[in-house]
Formats: C-alpha cells, sequence, structure tokens
C-alpha cells in the first residue's frame, strides 16, 4: 500500500514553470521510487486518470486543469561513482526521478566528472530527461544515458531497461508521449576524466574560445553554458518573465528531403537568395532552425499576444512566456499565431515541445 501523501484540487500553475494551469481534481505526491510505482498501480486498478509531474517545466496545463489526480514525483537524491573507472573511461552514477536536473548536474561537476555539462541550467526533474531525450547546446542525454529504472504499468513489474532499448532520437524516445512506463530512477555513464564532452555546438566553442570538437574542463563548459542560458532568458528566475516558459516551445522542424527544395525557395523569396539558411543533417530529412524561421515569418523578440499578457521572451524567440497574468488560452493563441505564421509563410509546420495536457494546439 502506498503511504504517499494525498490531498485534494490544487491549483497546478504553482507546479510548473509557465505559472500556468487549473486545479488538480486530486493531488498525491510520492517521496520515493516505492511510493511512486505503489500509488500508481493503485490508481491504475482503480481507473483513475493520472497526470504524471515532475519539475512542470514540460508542462501546458489547461485552464480547467486536469479531472483526475496528479502524480507528483517527489523521489530525490543521487549516488555519485567512485574514483575508479570502467575500461572505457566511464562512471556510472544514479540520480532519482523527481530529483532538480540542474542541481544534480552541478553535484556531478563538482566531483570531477565530466558528460552532463553542457545540459547545464535546463529546468525540471532528472526523469524527465531520458523520456524527451533532453539537449542543448550540442549534447543530448541519449549520449551519456546508461539505463533507466521504470514502473511497467501493463505488467505491475519494476525493471531495468538499457539506453540502447529507448529508440532515442531528435527529442523522443519510446517513452515520449505515453506513461506506460513510469520513470523510477536514471543511471548515467559519466566521464572519469573531468572533461566534457566534445564541445560541438559552434556558439558554445566560440564562448570558450576552442575548436569545435574540442574537450575542456567540465567545471569551465558547465559556466559558459549558464552564461549563454542566462542571456537567453533559460535559467529560471522568478523576477525575471522571460524565465517563465516552457523553455524551447517548438522543436526544430525537420523536412523531407522530398520537400526540402520547395521550403528553401519559399524562403528565398521572403529574406532574398543571398541569404544561408541554417540547416543540419538529420534523420529523416533536414533540419532547420525553428527559431530562425519564426523571426524571418515577422515574430520578432518581444512579440505580444492577446493582451500583452503572454509574449515571446525578449531574450529568445523559441520561448513563449507568461507575463504575469496571462491564461493558458492566451499562451495557446500566440502559439497558433506563430506556428499559423510560419506555415504560411514558409510551408512548414512547428511542432510544441512540451506536453499539452488537456488542451490542444
Amino acid at each position: 500500500m502506498s503511504t504517499a501523501e494525498t490531498s485534494t484540487s490544487h491549483d497546478l500553475r504553482a507546479y510548473t514553470t509557465l505559472r500556468l494551469g487549473g486545479p488538480a481534481r486530486r493531488f498525491v505526491e510520492a517521496s520515493t521510487a516505492a511510493d511512486l510505482a505503489a500509488t500508481v498501480g493503485e490508481l491504475d486498478a482503480a481507473g483513475e486518470p493520472v497526470l504524471l509531474l515532475g519539475g512542470g517545466s514540460n508542462l501546458v496545463v489547461a485552464d480547467a486543469g486536469f479531472d483526475g489526480t496528479v502524480v507528483r514525483i517527489a523521489n530525490t537524491g543521487w549516488e555519485l561513482p567512485g574514483a575508479a573507472a570502467s575500461a572505457d573511461g566511464s562512471a556510472v552514477s544514479t540520480v532519482e526521478a523527481g530529483q532538480d536536473w540542474d542541481d544534480y548536474v552541478a553535484a556531478t561537476v563538482a566531483a570531477g566528472f565530466g558528460g552532463l555539462e553542457c545540459l547545464s541550467g535546463i529546468p525540471g526533474s532528472a526523469g524527465a530527461t531520458p523520456i524527451q531525450n533532453v539537449g542543448a547546446y550540442g549534447c543530448e542525454v541519449s549520449e551519456v544515458l546508461h539505463s533507466v529504472e521504470l514502473y511497467d504499468r501493463a505488467t505491475g513489474q519494476i525493471r531495468t531497461v538499457p539506453a540502447a532499448d529507448l529508440g532515442f532520437a531528435y527529442r523522443t524516445s519510446v517513452l515520449k508521449g505515453t506513461d506506460d512506463g513510469v520513470v523510477l530512477s536514471v543511471r548515467f555513464a559519466l566521464h572519469a576524466d573531468g572533461l566534457s564532452a566534445p564541445i560541438r555546438y559552434a556558439e558554445l566553442a566560440r564562448t570558450l574560445d576552442v575548436e569545435v570538437g574540442a574537450r575542456v574542463p567540465a567545471a569551465r563548459a558547465r559556466e559558459a553554458v549558464l552564461d549563454l542560458r542566462r542571456r537567453k532568458g533559460m535559467v529560471l528566475d522568478a523576477a525575471d518573465h522571460d524565465t517563465w516558459s516552457a523553455g524551447s516551445f517548438f522543436t526544430n522542424p525537420i523536412v523531407p528531403e522530398s520537400r526540402i527544395d520547395d521550403v528553401l525557395r519559399a524562403v528565398a523569396d521572403v529574406v532574398g537568395a543571398d541569404v544561408a539558411v541554417p540547416q543540419y543533417p538529420a534523420d529523416g530529412g533536414v533540419k532547420l532552425s525553428a527559431a530562425w524561421l519564426i523571426e524571418r515569418a515577422g515574430f520578432g523578440k518581444g512579440h505580444t499576444g492577446p493582451g500583452g499578457r503572454v509574449s515571446l521572451s525578449t531574450k529568445h524567440t523559441l520561448a513563449l512566456t507568461n507575463r504575469g497574468d496571462a491564461s493558458t488560452e492566451d499562451l495557446l493563441t500566440l502559439a497558433r499565431e506563430v506556428a499559423g505564421g510560419v506555415r504560411a509563410t514558409f510551408g512548414v509546420d512547428l511542432r510544441p515541445e512540451p506536453l499539452l495536457i488537456a488542451c490542444t494546439l
């Protein structure tokens, strides 16, 4: 039997980084992995709708809230590896699913381990990172993930799933879009030499004054990443409404090879044939920059939505922000305007990165 704490009618805006969302009919907080698994199992057996809530950094919750039970994943803590490394130079660390992600990253770097430094400053919980294959500044979770421990809701069993079985791709995994597996803890294969992953992101390499592909002390890379994120309003700050967001609202679109020439012609018609379009090879096509397309479609930094209650960040066009007294519908209206503008201008569909709960674009 679960010993998780239960209450009723929690306002979910207090648990999301957007500070948006209506009430949950019932709210349960699970502070251990055992409680989390038992609670979800009991709710499933009762046929109760369940919403799993971690750090709330990747959720857009409807103004009407959630008509079911919200289970807050609140198991925290981590284990850092000892001094010995495996033959490949890695050392495995375990972190609980409800642990604040950046606090964990900071601890790994401070202890002399590399691998997670480019993912510094990302809000949310550790358990969410493998679900959407969190990535930033040229690194993705899939590159350092060892395995996840999860509760299988179909069988009621707890099992360990290696990284190779998680079907990782750009901002996704087999865990995304389904709650069939509830992540209880995550294991990472860190670099025991204390150096960063190879620096692949050109802006970060310039900031560090190194060549792309170089490795630097993990602590140095972490500070550079945090500085870049702060400049873009991507490090949480209660006093800065540019950080009242779900991070990047749209993923970078991957255009199929069969359509890329048509899209590039449409771009040239708007910005001119001599303008270089940021584009990168990707599985299934060519990846374009969502922020670049948004700006060229006429939506600059600070572009406002209904009543000025929401806007694109004044620092980063990919972040949709709550300016203090917005509703979820205000935010969705702005998202529809931006996505519709990019579609009409370039023929490219933008997909939301956060999960939309009881609401749609």
